[in-house]
């Protein structure tokens, strides 16, 4: 093998240096990637490079010899025609840079020890007409359904994962909880750790030595102090963060979630299910237009609100988000 130069894609600006090898070269390691930036043997531009550094369309890579089994760019993922279209059958919103999935209950968003089907193994059928497969640029918990949005490109995973640290994408969620918060409306700044118990691994409130976790959150309706729909809009991005504020801080755990609360026998035809649901996305794109993507709820959750008198259509107050613009 010889050494190579290879230019950066338009559609790859703004990616990793080691992000970028290891979409080109799968098999190379990063302890490699690692090994040959301190030797300097890979080069951006003709100088030397760090595997973090972001690279710029047009960029010349210098590539060295390796001894890897696979040096070329990964290809399409062979999808049966059953999974293809399921997986197209969430599309809710698809443009030039973005497509935005209603997740089912119970997908998992990305594969495990025990996780075979997930949403990242099915992401070569969301490809249509471009070369590139699709990035996840945010996480949904395997029990909670909506919306999920998924970057076209490396370019716009850049973009939107940028959008997501600095809080300007909004994301509102509609749980079912047991009980009624005392406090209507407000903002829950309370610090989460992940901690180790009898029943597993669990996210806790920590004070001392938890990582900052914001909520906003707001009653829409409630019956009779056994069960309120709130609507919830999370300003961090903390491992269960929802489920844990509305359990520890408000008191109020979330139907059907048995990590956290304990399962709440209100009516038999309620399904056992978790009650959380990503309801919308809305973000600005380049050209300042406002895009927000609405997720229907999932059949078991309309049951619900059915069962507890909650018009799912009426029109939801949003003037809770004014606690978002002073944060």
């Amino acid at each position: 093998m010889t050494v190579q130069f290879q230019k950066v894609s338009a559609s790859e600006n703004d990616i990793r240096l080691d992000r970028w090898f290891k979409r080109h070269f799968p098999d190379i390691s990063h302890g490699m990637i690692e090994k040959l930036l301190r030797k300097k043997n890979i080069r951006v531009n003709g100088l030397k490079a760090t595997s973090n550094q972001r690279l710029n369309a047009g960029d010349e890579i210098r590539i060295p010899p390796m001894e890897v089994s696979n040096s070329v760019p990964k290809t399409t993922k062979t999808l049966s025609k059953a999974d293809t279209q399921f997986i197209q059958n969430l599309v809710l919103y698809k443009d030039n840079d973005v497509i935005v999935l209603n997740k089912p209950a119970g997908l998992a968003v990305q594969g495990g020890t025990k996780t075979l089907r997930h949403i990242d193994g099915l992401l070569d059928g969301l490809r249509f007409d471009y070369d590139e497969r699709p990035k996840l640029v945010h996480r949904l918990d395997k029990e909670t359904s909506g919306v999920l949005l998924i970057a076209r490109t490396a370019q716009s995973a850049a973009k939107y994962a940028k959008l997501f640290k600095t809080k300007n994408i909004q994301k509102v969620y509609w749980a079912l909880v047991a009980g009624c918060p005392k406090i209507k409306e407000g903002k829950i700044d309370a610090p989460l750790i992940k901690k180790s118990g009898v029943m597993g691994e669990k996210m806790t409130v920590d004070f001392d030595k938890g990582d900052r976790a914001v909520s906003l959150y707001q009653v829409v309706d409630h019956l009779a102090n056994k069960v309120s729909w709130i609507q919830m809009a999370p300003l961090t991005g903390r491992t269960h963060q929802l489920r844990v504020h509305c359990a520890d801080v408000l008191k109020t755990p979330i139907l059907g979630d048995d990590k956290y609360g304990k399962r709440v026998a209100l009516a038999q035809n309620i399904p056992h299910q978790m009650y959380l649901h990503a309801h919308s996305i809305t973000w600005e794109d380049e050209k300042a237009k406002t895009h927000t993507v609405v997720a229907p709820l999932p059949e078991y959750s309309k049951i619900a609100f059915h069962e507890f008198g909650f018009d799912e259509k009426q029109t939801v107050d949003t003037l809770f988000m004014k606690w978002r613009k002073n944060d």
